[in-house]
């Protein structure tokens, strides 16, 4: 996610808007974006994860879906499923994975992660880069997490923005001007902790302003 300056009597939550529900060519446009700038980011917090080569992995806001590449990339044997509450996303992710879709290792579809169309115990892995702050119910997003992943699987979220590091001074202007959770590195603990993640593991480069946070659900 950018941070954005704008200028006097702009409207921030209007400019951000397309990096919560991408929608129409600023939509299009924004995805190409985020697959470019975030690849580093993504590479880094997935460095942080063991994954098998047959998982079977959850991207919930997949977006333009260069994450789910990667994934399928890592679970070379495995099956890598995406999904994201816009259309325009989930769209370009298809583009991005159509091989992959094709071969049927990957599926992708339209979901809210607050209702998850999975059974219970599914997942040994679910991922989240660049996404969790927009969720409409970050709680109730996390307990669906939890209860889709099988005992002993993972949660891991990857983001280039929390309220630390070198972005700390845009929190404030960030949670008076958009809908999102603007956490710290305590608060990212407790919502793992809440959800009834064990094993939650933190790290950050302050530098850069990027987060990783993982949680095991227990077995």
């Amino acid at each position: 996610m950018p941070i954005i300056v704008t200028r006097r009597g702009a409207q921030p939550k209007k400019v951000l808007s397309q990096c919560q529900r991408p929608s129409g060519w600023r939509g299009r446009f924004t995805l190409w974006s985020m697959n470019r700038r975030h690849s580093k980011l993504t590479d880094w917090g997935l460095e942080h994860l063991s994954i098998g080569s047959d998982d079977t992995i959850l991207d919930a806001g997949c977006g333009g879906g260069r994450t789910v590449a990667k994934l399928a990339d890592l679970a070379s044997s495995g099956h890598v499923y995406g999904i994201d509450y816009s259309a325009a996303s989930v769209a370009t992710a298809r583009k991005v994975n159509r091989q992959l879709i094709d071969a049927g290792r990957v599926k992708i579809q339209e979901a809210s992660v607050s209702e998850l169309p999975f059974a219970d115990g599914t997942f040994d892995l679910v991922t989240a880069v660049e996404t969790h702050f927009w969720w409409q119910d970050l709680s109730g997003g996390m307990r669906e997490v939890f209860r889709v992943l099988k005992p002993g699987g993972r949660m891991a979220v990857i983001a280039e923005f929390y309220n630390g590091g070198r972005h700390a001074k845009y929190a404030d202007r960030l949670a008076r001007w958009t809908s999102m959770a603007v956490l710290d590195i305590d608060q990212h603990r407790a919502m793992f902790a809440d959800a009834g993640f064990t094993g939650i593991e933190v790290d950050e480069d302050a530098g850069r302003g990027w987060i990783f946070v993982a949680g095991t659900k227990p077995r």
